[in-house]
């Protein structure tokens, strides 16, 4: 057996545990350093002035569309690809590669226009405040015309972990985020021989970063990813295979998109109460997106893994891979939920708060990491769920968590009390809700499959 078959096939024969282990801790490691350079980003952010960290927490859930559509599609790549060579149909896995690549292209060119000609009426329609709109339109169009990097990367590291390259997929991660790290203070502040750029210095550093990792993962992929060498920079756009990647893939890219959108009208809701609210609401969503990463992580390990026995009907090795994945991220997340209870305070100090942000901020952060098991329970039924044809249980399930229960609560907690203290539980109510709605749905999805 050569090594490629070795990669795939121990999918279908390794303990789940290891398995999991194998395609997912290299992941978790990634996204959560992926995850940190966001976060560090926003600390040097603070280190400009508040404004400039409320102008990068208005861009973010805009930034978040060109993540939406990279990852939701990625998603896609992944467990149609995996499924297709799990079937041993080396021909539609061929088709599905070239066809990302022609879609990746169109995706990009859209964020290009969309950069030029979009971001200051964005900006001008949320915000009065002259200095967060000139700072916010800079920084939103850097980001959507070099979009390409997040783009492709988030596509190319896809690959090496549905062929059983995780660890390469991590190398390439960590290429980007390290270039992050590193640039992102000499770019803002002007160290050496760096101009000081501000916030502009962040955005450059962060696309740069994406764009470095992708070119990482196009090398590794060529010199190990001998399943798709081939097949890599041939572009294509199959009907067939884009419905393919859409029908697994657009059910994230819809609900992360709204989930960007969702984000937009709660700062809204939020601005409301004071530009200071919505600068702690984008320090929640920096550290909320930081605690998913391990999460994201483990769908990426599980997702290739459910599709490729699921393709091989072996609904057994399914069934334990989802019951050992929502265990572990249960568990991760009880732990978090703990630490960061005791560590508020902290955390808004990275952030250079004043002591209007650290009150508004602490009650923030404290009712909102109770919602961290329950959101990433969610997340990984939602994902096993899509990954095996039962996407519209996983669409319900991220309509609720991502919009409309979210959406719902914050309006009405905040027409109705009036208190922006108050207004913070919305995520739990949400959290807690979309879990139980999963619950019944992953049940569903048990009966269906005759799983145990």
């Amino acid at each position: 057996m050569n090594q490629k078959q070795d990669r795939m096939t121990m999918m279908a024969t390794l303990p789940v545990e290891q398995v999991l282990l194998k395609m997912s801790l290299p992941m978790m490691i990634s996204f959560f350093i992926q995850a940190m350079y966001n976060i560090v980003d926003s600390m040097f952010v603070a280190r400009i002035s508040e404004h400039a960290l409320t102008a990068v927490s208005l861009a973010f859930p805009m930034q978040q569309i060109v993540t939406a559509i990279a990852v939701g599609s990625a998603t896609g790549v992944s467990a149609v690809w995996a499924r297709h060579m799990g079937a041993g149909n080396q021909e539609k896995a061929s088709a599905t590669i070239r066809t990302m690549t022609g879609l990746s292209l169109v995706f990009t060119a859209v964020f290009i226009v969309l950069g030029i000609f979009a971001s200051g009426p964005l900006y001008r329609y949320q915000t009065n405040v002259a200095e967060i709109a000139a700072m916010g339109t800079t920084y939103l169009t850097i980001n959507w015309v070099l979009s390409c990097g997040s783009i492709f990367s988030k596509y190319y590291e896809r690959l090496l972990v549905s062929s059983g390259h995780a660890s390469l997929s991590m190398a390439a991660m960590l290429c980007g985020a390290i270039f992050n790290l590193i640039f992102d203070p000499l770019l803002i502040f002007g160290i050496g021989p760096f101009p000081e750029m501000g916030i502009a210095g962040a955005a450059y550093a962060t696309v740069f970063g994406q764009i470095f990792s992708a070119i990482v993962a196009i090398c590794l992929n060529l010199k190990y990813n001998h399943a798709v060498r081939k097949d890599l920079f041939a572009v294509a756009l199959k009907v067939e295979a884009a419905v393919d990647i859409f029908r697994v893939g657009l059910p994230s890219i819809i609900t992360m998109g709204l989930a960007s959108m969702t984000s937009f009208f709660i700062n809204q809701v939020l601005l409301s109460f004071s530009t200071t609210a919505t600068a702690v609401y984008g320090i929640w969503m920096k550290l909320q997106n930081f605690c998913y990463m391990p999460i994201f992580g483990l769908n990426n390990g599980m997702v290739p893994i459910v599709s490729y026995n699921y393709g091989n009907g072996k609904t057994d090795r399914v069934q334990k891979t989802m019951k050992v994945a929502l265990t572990a991220c249960v568990a991760l997340m009880s732990l978090l939920l703990v630490i960061l209870e005791l560590i508020p305070g902290v955390i808004l100090t990275l952030f250079s708060a004043s002591d209007y942000m650290r009150q508004i901020g602490i009650i923030c952060i404290r009712t909102c990491v109770l919602t961290l098991p329950f959101g990433a329970a969610s997340m990984i039924m939602s994902s096993g769920m899509q990954a095996i044809d039962h996407a519209r249980y996983a669409f319900i399930i991220n309509m609720l968590r991502q919009c409309v229960l979210l959406i719902g609560s914050f309006w009405l907690i905040a027409t109705i009390s009036k208190n922006q203290d108050l207004v913070w539980s919305a995520v739990l109510i949400t959290e807690v809700t979309t879990c139980g709605v999963a619950i019944i749905l992953y049940r569903k999805f048990k009966s269906h499959l005759k799983f145990e």
